[in-house]
């Protein structure tokens, strides 16, 4: 096989006939030797009956459908599994990532001596909200990760074989694929692209939140490292002002008042003692979950050219 070309499913009926049409003349012009993965993560809509259908009439094409929502970035690692071609391409199907880049980045990528090229925003499309909450995104989790991430960065991207399967030998079930992208290492190269934007978006600013947590939590310790740094200060500070009230009682006899700053003195350790003790729990969280060494998605059915039940 020469190129597998993933993208998973979710609220993707609308998109998938002009994806596969496009996708598939791109894929053309390389090769008469590829295919096509789509990953239904559970989708709501009827995107599973399109892909279905689809598949039935082009052999090229195989459905992996999955027993629930799994979550985007674990879908992807799935259809990164299933893919066998000695290229991957990976892409959304929701045609804000244009299925032409794949001639791109082919050309790119037989010019270079690279394993990956990958597609890099030259700025960030969306209304002033999401264009502020991603920013605030790549600079909070740069800020708290050993390991940086790139501005802008897209899901598309092209990929050989030997990159795939060093990225699939992480076994992590809390994933951040942009993540495991980075530290998966081997020469990689960002193309600067334009990505469309149909207006409107699945992830609320609840999933944002959730998101940047889950993501810092999943791939850095380093917020464990700032917490002890923090005890740190605070002891120092605390030390320092018991021994400045003591000098102050002793060699002055000057007495202490003010109930009204000891309480919020209280109120402030107090919370920032509990804030810690949230951000070990969710770590702590993680490890029970990673213990368990539960699949990170489960398959019900794959539909492809040697299925009996299609």
């Amino acid at each position: 096989m020469k190129i597998s070309i993933v993208t998973t499913l979710y609220r993707s009926a609308p998109y998938l006939k002009e994806f596969h049409e496009r996708v598939r003349s791109s894929a053309l012009e390389i090769t008469h030797d590829y295919e096509i993965i789509f990953v239904n993560d559970g989708s709501p809509d009827n995107s599973l009956d399109v892909a279905v259908e689809i598949h039935q009439t082009d052999p090229h094409v195989k459905v992996v459908d999955l027993s629930r929502n799994f979550g985007h970035h674990k879908a992807m690692m799935t259809g990164l599994a299933h893919a066998t071609g000695d290229l991957v391409f990976l892409i959304d199907c929701d045609l804000e990532e244009k299925p032409e880049f794949l001639g791109e980045f082919h050309a790119k990528l037989s010019d270079s001596a690279v394993d990956v090229v990958y597609g890099v925003q030259d700025s960030r499309k969306g209304g002033v909200w999401e264009r502020i909450t991603g920013r605030i995104f790549y600079t909070l989790f740069n800020a708290l990760s050993t390991d940086s991430l790139p501005l802008n960065v897209l899901t598309v991207r092209l990929m050989t074989r030997r990159y795939v399967d060093a990225l699939l030998q992480f076994r992590e079930r809390e994933i951040l694929i942009a993540g495991l992208w980075t530290i998966a290492g081997f020469e990689q190269i960002g193309v600067p692209i334009q990505k469309g934007y149909k207006g409107s978006t699945t992830y609320t600013f609840r999933r944002k939140v959730s998101h940047l947590v889950n993501s810092i939590t999943s791939f850095s310790n380093r917020p464990l490292v700032y917490i002890f740094y923090l005890g740190f200060f605070i002891m120092c500070i605390s030390a320092s002002m018991a021994l400045y009230l003591v000098i102050r009682r002793i060699f002055f006899s000057i007495g202490v008042e003010g109930w009204a700053s000891v309480m919020v003195s209280v109120w402030f350790l107090g919370g920032l003692t509990i804030f810690c003790l949230g951000v070990i729990g969710i770590y702590l969280s993680k490890i029970f979950v990673e213990t368990k060494q539960r699949p990170y998605t489960l398959i019900r059915h794959i539909y492809d050219s040697e299925s009996s039940s299609d």
